[in-house]
């Protein structure tokens, strides 16, 4: 049962993301509102991916990613970026920061459901 993080400061785009995702068998689904929640949530519990925006308070997703990427234990976490920064260069320092996979909003909703599935294997 693969558990996913979806962590977003609106709370309408993480119910969008859970209900597109919610046709992956048995997925059970951790949400976080800012930066510093999500990296709380790796902490306290195994998550099998994070689909992660960037423009979130607090603290960066850039910033959360950059984390995440320097701890043992998640250099292999699938990461999914999903954020409204569509420029090529936020898409790049995503990359180069260890992102997955980047995706902008508006999102196509079977793409979503592609994408997560191929990162959980």
């Amino acid at each position: 049962m693969p558990t996913i993080l979806v962590a977003d400061d609106s709370p309408t785009m993480r119910r969008m993301v859970m209900a597109v995702l919610a046709r992956i068998p048995e997925a059970r689904f951790v949400e976080a509102s800012s930066g510093l929640e999500a990296i709380e949530q790796l902490t306290v519990q195994r998550v099998d991916l994070v689909i992660l925006d960037l423009n979130m308070p607090d603290m960066h997703g850039l910033d959360v990613l950059r984390f995440v990427r320097s701890q043992e234990g998640y250099r292999g976490l699938p990461i999914l970026v999903l954020t409204t920064r569509g420029s090529e260069g936020s898409r790049e320092e995503a990359l180069a920061a260890g992102a997955s996979r980047y995706v902008t909003k508006p999102f196509v909703p079977d793409d979503l459901a592609r994408q997560v599935q191929e990162l959980l294997g």
